[in-house]
């Protein structure tokens, strides 16, 4: 039995920890805060802050995991190198998460290194250098922290008025000890999609059908499977996919972000080395493995005899409006009677303005009407209200 010790354990290692057990795998999820999603269906659970260094190692000595598996960003990653050392496997790998968990990191090196195409960029540690970048980028421009997730601390800013506020919402807003920003050139897309991709320690590199994606902010609100895109976007999505995976080594799934222009092409946006919340989609049954699925064989080098599409789905947040200790949801009845629907509340012990509570799923057979999906998906989603 392979004791995996999952670092961070929201919604997504919750639905990775189900997939884990059902494989006969012993999982200790840890976070920051008790009762977190994942600790509630683990075999052990343990909270400690994991930008403590040294807190970290103890639990590693303690557990004596064969796996680490990292699914947020606030993690002291340099000591992830450590544990490799010593024979213990990282997903997908040391220095995967690394570069994948600072923006500067992994846009060096899809940009400068492997040559992706991506907007253009600068980053700045003080206000000076802030104005320098937005001189040289133009407005409309994109502030993000280097460290953040779920779009914490990120703005489009439009004009002078705005900067104050989105330099200083960037700072609050970024996770770890990293008080620096990237600003990046706002580019006039079409759509953007996440392509799921999958690497294994004996296979093959497999690819997801196109997730297409809307956020708010920086945050998911929306999905939908499979995207709109050309067989021509989906072959350079998949080409770059290949190239900035393969070069950060490691078994497991990727969520690679891109942005699709029909006069401009396609443009790396960002990745991230762990299921990605957009591809809660495949809860609702669009692919024969869901991501937790595949990221569960992919870490346990379990074979992986094929990704295919089996029918269309939509998903749709549900935010909290209020701040409460312990939440409690209206609505659920309305969802639950509804066709072809999946409604999963994530079982977070504290509800706060904003914050994502759970999730609805929804549908079809292929060849229906994805639009339709989407609009019944979401319109069930905003039945759901946390009291």
């Amino acid at each position: 039995m392979k004791k995996i010790l999952l670092l961070g354990s929201g919604e997504l290692g919750k639905e990775f920890t189900i997939a884990c057990k059902r494989k006969g795998a012993y999982v200790v999820a840890c976070d920051k805060y008790a009762g977190a999603p994942a600790m509630q269906v683990a075999d052990e659970c343990e909270v400690f802050p994991m930008l403590d260094g040294d807190a970290l190692a103890a639990v590693v000595e303690k557990h004596k995991p064969d796996i680490i598996v990292p699914e947020i960003e606030a993690i002291r990653t340099e000591r992830l190198y450590d544990f490799e050392r010593q024979g213990i496997q990282v997903v997908p790998s040391a220095r995967a998460v690394n570069y994948t968990m600072n923006r500067k990191a992994i846009r060096e090196l899809a940009h400068t290194e492997l040559g992706l195409k991506t907007a253009n960029y600068r980053y700045a540690k003080t206000y000076e250098e802030f104005l320098a970048a937005v001189e040289v980028i133009g407005y409309p421009f994109i502030v993000k922290p280097l460290m953040s997730s779920s779009g914490h601390g990120q703005s489009k800013v439009d004009s002078p008025a705005e900067l104050q506020k989105a330099w200083d919402d960037a700072v609050s807003g970024a996770r770890g000890d990293i008080k620096e920003v990237i600003v990046e050139q706002f580019i006039r897309f079409d759509s953007e999609i996440t392509l799921l991709t999958v690497t294994q320690q004996d296979g093959p590199t497999l690819f997801c059908p196109p997730v297409g994606h809307v956020q708010k902010g920086g945050d998911y609100r929306e999905s939908y499977q499979p995207a709109d895109v050309t067989p021509e976007q989906l072959a350079e999505a998949q080409r770059m996919a290949d190239l900035v995976t393969r070069s950060l080594t490691g078994a497991g799934i990727w969520g690679v972000e891109f942005f699709l222009s029909k006069t401009e092409g396609v443009y790396f946006s960002e990745l991230s080395p762990r299921p990605h919340d957009t591809g809660m989609v495949t809860l609702a049954g669009t692919q024969n493995l869901s991501e937790f699925e595949l990221h569960c064989r992919a870490v346990l080098r379990l074979p992986i005899p094929e990704i295919k599409q089996e029918r269309i789905g939509a998903s749709a947040v549900i935010l909290s409006d209020v701040e409460t200790h312990h939440p409690e949801y209206e609505g659920v009845e309305e969802v639950c009677a509804a066709q072809n629907t999946y409604l999963r509340i994530f079982g977070k012990p504290e509800a706060h303005v904003g914050r994502r509570m759970g999730v609805v799923v929804c549908y079809d057979t292929i060849g229906a009407n994805v639009t339709a999906l989407r609009d019944k998906c979401k319109a069930l989603a905003a039945k759901v209200h946390v009291k």
